[in-house]
């Protein structure tokens, strides 16, 4: 599956992962590593570092959420339950703007 997930990434980076006009470039905002991890703790099971957490937040939230977007109306992803989605998109959001607003904890 992360394969496939890859494959897709890097498809949706390059110039035929989207019909249409793309929102602002915006999949070319973010590192390859962190869109992975962004992607697959969307829609698949994961978890996003802090690292992508911080790239994520700067990407903005209109990107996040027009990626988000336009992902689901890709066919590959048509069996996916929208609100799920934007559910764990929106969950993931939060969780990265929580881990921003927190300092880590010194070890």
């Amino acid at each position: 599956c992360l394969f496939r997930t890859s494959g897709f990434i890097l498809n949706l980076r390059g110039s035929n992962g989207y019909q249409g006009e793309r929102p602002n470039n915006c999949e070319t905002k973010m590192g390859l590593p962190s869109v992975l991890e962004a992607f697959t703790s969307i829609f698949e099971i994961g978890s996003i570092s802090n690292k992508c957490c911080d790239e994520l937040v700067v990407l903005g939230k209109f990107c996040h959420s027009a990626l988000v977007k336009r992902t689901l109306e890709i066919p590959l992803f048509k069996d996916l339950s929208p609100a799920t989605i934007i559910a764990k998109s929106i969950q993931t959001w939060n969780n990265c703007l929580g881990s921003i607003d927190s300092p880590s904890p010194s070890t």
